[in-house]
């Protein structure tokens, strides 16, 4: 069995919250939004129609999931939802709280600006809450 790696852009852009249903879930380092990515973790996966029935079902509700969640934590109005993978190849499937005053409204978050990293401390802050309030896998 090939050890899961994950993709050096995904590695260098967000920060591990933890695991849930077989995948790692990330946080997206850009303030300007609420954004999770989440990553099943098997090598090769390019397409959501590429997972075996199981782990589709198990992905998909890890997605219902997650949005629920973080659409309570930021009340955000709207979620997005989307696994492009025109750049970074490996599939991973983009959760985002978005708000009518946030700076891509209403359009997609990429390509807009430049990203606004967090501080240190908003970044350690905002991983613990995500942590205490996600339904994650026990490491």
């Amino acid at each position: 069995m090939a050890v899961f790696s994950l993709h050096t852009q995904l590695a260098a852009d967000t920060s591990l919250i933890g695991r849930l249903s077989g995948c790692q879930l990330l946080l997206m380092n850009d303030a300007r939004y609420p954004w999770l990515i989440l990553v099943p973790e098997q090598d090769g996966l390019r397409e959501l129609h590429e997972l075996n029935d199981k782990a589709f079902h198990a992905v998909t509700l890890a997605i219902k999931s997650l949005s629920t969640s973080l659409q309570t934590l930021t009340a955000a109005p709207k979620m997005n939802v989307a696994a492009l993978g025109n750049l970074v190849p490996q599939l991973h499937i983009h959760i985002i709280a978005r708000r009518h005053d946030d700076a891509a409204w209403p359009g997609p978050v990429w390509g807009v600006g430049a990203a606004e990293p967090y501080s240190d401390d908003e970044r350690l802050v905002l991983l613990a809450t995500l942590r205490e309030q996600l339904d994650l896998d026990a490491a």
